[in-house]
Order: C-alpha cells, then sequence, then structure tokens
C-alpha cells in the first residue's frame, strides 16, 4: 500500500481528533515567509576556534572546539573540517556536541553537515541519538527529535526522519518522517507500513481547580 500523507496544523491538531485524514495530500501551503534576515549575507563571518591546523597542500582545514558567527546564526561543535575558508560555496563537517543556533530556536546533534551559500548558512544536516531541534513561534514552542534532522533555511522547513516526533508544546505527533514547515506552521506528516503509521496524541487542556466549598456562617 502507498504510503500517505497528510498536511497538519499543529495549532489545530485538536480539532483534527476525531476527523478522517483524507486519501490524497492536501494543497501545498502558501510560501512561508524567510526565515534569514535579507540583509544577513552583509555581516561579516568569524571563526574561532581553540586550535586550527591548516593543509594547504590538499587544501584541508580542521579545528578544534570551533565557533562559527553570523549575526544571530551561531555553529558550534568540538570538531570542524572544511576544504577551505571559501563562504559562497562551501561545506563543512562538524562533530562532537554540535549545536546550531538559528533565529529563534537552535539545534543539537552528534554530528552535522553545514552548507554555505552567497556567504549564508543555507542547509543544515545533523545526525544524533536523537539529533533535536527548538524553535519559538509567536506564542507557540516547536520540539523535535529523530534520528536525522534537515533544516533548509532558504525553504524554511525542517524535515525529521527516522523514529520523528514533534510537539507544540501540548500535542505531540509521530511518524516515520515528518517536515515542519516554520513559516505556515504546518507539519507534512508520512506514513509506512502498518507499525509505522502516523500517530497523533491530543492531550486535553487543563482544567481549572474548582473552588472548596465554603463554610456556612
Amino acid at each position: 500500500m502507498a504510503n500517505s500523507l497528510h498536511k497538519i496544523s499543529l495549532a489545530a491538531l485538536a480539532a483534527l481528533a476525531c476527523a478522517t485524514p483524507a486519501p490524497s495530500p492536501a494543497a501545498p501551503a502558501a510560501a512561508a515567509p524567510a526565515v534569514q534576515q535579507p540583509d544577513r549575507a552583509k555581516l561579516p563571518i568569524t571563526v574561532e576556534a581553540d586550535s586550527s591546523d591548516f593543509d594547504y597542500r590538499n587544501e584541508a582545514l580542521r579545528f578544534r572546539n570551533v565557533r562559527i558567527t553570523q549575526g544571530e546564526i551561531r555553529i558550534e561543535a568540538q570538531q570542524a573540517a572544511a576544504s577551505g575558508l571559501d563562504f559562497e560555496n562551501s561545506r563543512w563537517q562538524f562533530e562532537g556536541e554540535v549545536r546550531i543556533t538559528v533565529t529563534g530556536g537552535f539545534l543539537s546533534s552528534d554530528k552535522a553537515t553545514v552548507d554555505f551559500r552567497n556567504n549564508l548558512v543555507s542547509r543544515a544536516d545533523i545526525v544524533g541519538r536523537p539529533a533535536q531541534f527548538e524553535q519559538k513561534r509567536e506564542t507557540q514552542l516547536a520540539r523535535g527529535r529523530a534520528a536525522r534532522i534537515d533544516y533548509d533555511l532558504t525553504a524554511g522547513t525542517v524535515k525529521l526522519v527516522g523514529d520523528a516526533w514533534l510537539s507544540d508544546g501540548r500535542n505531540e505527533i509521530t511518524g516515520p518522517a515528518l517536515t515542519y514547515d516554520l513559516g505556515a506552521q504546518r507539519v507534512l506528516a508520512e506514513s509506512g507500513p502498518a507499525k509505522d503509521r502516523v500517530r497523533i496524541v491530543i492531550n486535553p487542556k487543563p482544567r481549572p481547580e474548582a473552588e472548596p466549598p465554603r463554610n456556612p456562617q
């Protein structure tokens, strides 16, 4: 049986508790607003490390306890390797306590591959046990974890693959793969075999405790 796709708004999970998902994918959401600041490419990129090793013959760079910063974007790891200090078009490998701070949130993992395009972080693919992310959107705090997380900063999407779990702070959704649109705050959930079906947990809102009866005068 072919995989089914469901597009779900985290803010409206409760309304879907009794609904039957449509057999075909929902219409594509409107394009999400850009996550990056439009002028961030003009900001300098700073690389700091406890130590560095430049192998000019093989065009390889290695850093220990490195931090790369550009505006609000920050990447930290115990080790990093790259083919050169060219942020126009380069790929970096990070290992050991990787933490990527982005606007309003962060990602953490054991390993990460980060692509720089046109002096900007364009994409970060992280793996861990598990890889995790957190993003604050207005009054909502989205948190997720999976074996691998692909964060496309240009598109404004986070894809969680492998035992994926996503929460808006009260409701939860799990599945083999979940794609979270940061701008539209929507989730595309991909189901697999019966044991890997999409699962939504709707937690009831807490009710205010009733006041104890007052003693008669």
